[in-house]
């Protein structure tokens, strides 16, 4: 039981580079889904910022609701994606029993 517990703790820690490596892959490919959606929407290659004067409310808010959930969903499928790799070539989860990242 003792190496039990000392085999799972090293898990988390190969995952980590390969959860990083994949989370800025999707970082990335979420930012060009977003460019692309918003191009989509509003017929504008750029999309507004907080901080555009002449942008009101509503638009800076559904870029940025758009945006994240973009990136919410690709975080998910990062994470899971990695998760499951990790659990195919060792047969452990990388997780805690309850948890995850949040």
């Amino acid at each position: 039981m003792a190496k039990d517990r000392k085999s799972k703790p090293k898990i988390p820690l190969v995952y980590k580079p390969v959860g990083f490596a994949l989370g800025w892959a999707s970082g990335a490919l979420a930012g060009v889904a977003f460019r692309r959606t918003w191009k989509a929407l509003r017929h504008e290659d750029d999309a507004p910022d907080a901080l555009d004067r002449d942008r009101g409310w509503g638009e800076i808010l559904l870029a940025a609701a758009v945006q994240g959930a973009l990136f919410a969903v690709a975080r998910s499928v990062a994470d899971r994606a990695g998760a499951k790799a990790i659990e195919r070539s060792t047969g452990v989860w990388p997780a805690a029993a309850k948890g995850g990242r949040d």
